[in-house]
């Protein structure tokens, strides 16, 4: 009982701020599912479900001191839920066996392997003599030796022959679990060629890789315009590809400290859409005219948002971009309601939406450590 009470006063004094443990909570569950030795069976979602449901409900009718912790054990269970239906729901067929020979597919990305090798990853699959229902959603392969017969671009189907494996998990407990980042990314094989990639067909014009297209075509640009590891950096920046980006000049950025930099999110999104807010807001008011039953202030937001919205479709949209649009989206949403933009519950809201649409973005480093910093910092400049 005596938990319960202090439990209850905690809760108390929290009043006013609950809404920001609530991704604390659905957090805490996403992890406790993936902290399962085995998978649940349905019975268990079930249960946590309607257990969590049930609790909603009766709410209202639970003590004022206690609700704060009914409503934590209910977002918990949401959390385990969400983590489970997205395992579910990305579910792909893994190799089980080692492969050598022919492979086609279609161009999907386009990035560098460790070894800085360029890698392709690739959809529509067709390995040689394996069943379809065997055979991968998405398989990626580092070229290596002579590629100077084929320039891959996203769209293009090409074959190759090659070796492929199933993603390896961690090699050492706690460490970093490939396979299961493989799972989310419906990669079933991973792999390599030793020899020269052929096109197939130059590419099906699909709406979806458009954008990557796009992406591609700008960075291409910008390390054309700017040659070497200075244009490399720059089309890092500004599309998210680091294909161009040799090892040792990563290296030296991580050794300066200085990688971050790489990882575009809250600073690079801040002042494009910061420039785009402030930029519009003057050039209205310059027009005098416009001053007057016009909302300068609201007009500059939205213009910043869809300035936002287009980085963040050129970038690739990782998690750190991703979190550093919410937050962008939140704060300017609450300039169009003329209310408070700065606040935990804008990075509270952020990371609800992220842990929402992709639970296992939890376990990475990304998400950990840019909603820590941002956290951080909103709460050392409310103070």
């Amino acid at each position: 009982m005596r938990p319960l009470l202090i439990l209850a006063d905690i809760s108390l004094a929290q009043r006013g701020f609950l809404f920001g443990w609530v991704p604390v909570c659905l957090g805490f569950g996403i992890c406790v599912y993936f902290g399962l030795q085995g998978e649940p069976g349905p019975g268990v979602y079930a249960g946590l479900a309607g257990g969590a449901g049930l609790i909603f409900m009766v709410s209202r009718w639970v003590p004022v001191a206690i609700r704060p912790v009914a409503m934590a054990l209910a977002l918990v269970a949401v959390g385990v839920c969400l983590a489970g239906l997205r395992a579910h729901n990305v579910a792909a067929t893994v190799i089980t066996f080692r492969y050598y020979g022919p492979i086609e597919g279609r161009v999907v990305a386009i990035d560098r392997s460790v070894s800085d090798a360029v890698r392709l990853t690739l959809d529509r699959v067709r390995l040689d003599r394996v069943r379809p229902d065997r055979t991968p959603d998405r398989i990626r392969v580092a070229l290596h030796g002579d590629q100077g017969f084929v320039d891959p671009v996203p769209g293009m189907t090409v074959i190759l022959t090659g070796h492929l494996s199933p993603p390896s998990g961690p090699v050492e407990p706690g460490g970093f679990d490939f396979q299961r980042n493989a799972w989310f990314d419906r990669l079933g094989a991973v792999g390599y060629t030793r020899t020269p990639v052929l096109a197939l067909s130059a590419g099906d014009g699909a709406a979806a890789l458009w954008v990557y297209r796009t992406r591609m075509t700008l960075s291409r640009a910008m390390q054309e315009a700017l040659p070497g590891e200075v244009g490399a950096f720059a089309a890092a920046i500004t599309t998210g590809d680091r294909s161009g980006m040799g090892q040792d000049t990563l290296a030296d950025l991580r050794a300066s400290n200085l990688a971050h930099l790489l990882a575009i999110s809250g600073l690079h999104m801040g002042l494009l859409t910061g420039f785009i807010f402030v930029s519009v807001r003057l050039m209205l008011v310059a027009v005098g005219r416009w001053t007057i039953g016009w909302p300068v202030k609201k007009v500059a937001a939205v213009a910043a948002l869809a300035a936002g919205a287009a980085y963040l479709a050129l970038s690739g949209m990782n998690v750190a971009t991703e979190r550093a649009f919410l937050m962008v989206s939140v704060m300017f949403g609450a300039v169009l309601l003329d209310r408070r933009a700065l606040t935990l519950r804008a990075v509270a809201m952020a990371a609800i939406i992220v842990l929402v649409f992709q639970p296992e973005e939890v376990m990475g480093p990304g998400f950990q450590m840019s909603f820590a910093a941002t956290v951080a910092l909103v709460a050392v400049f409310g103070a």
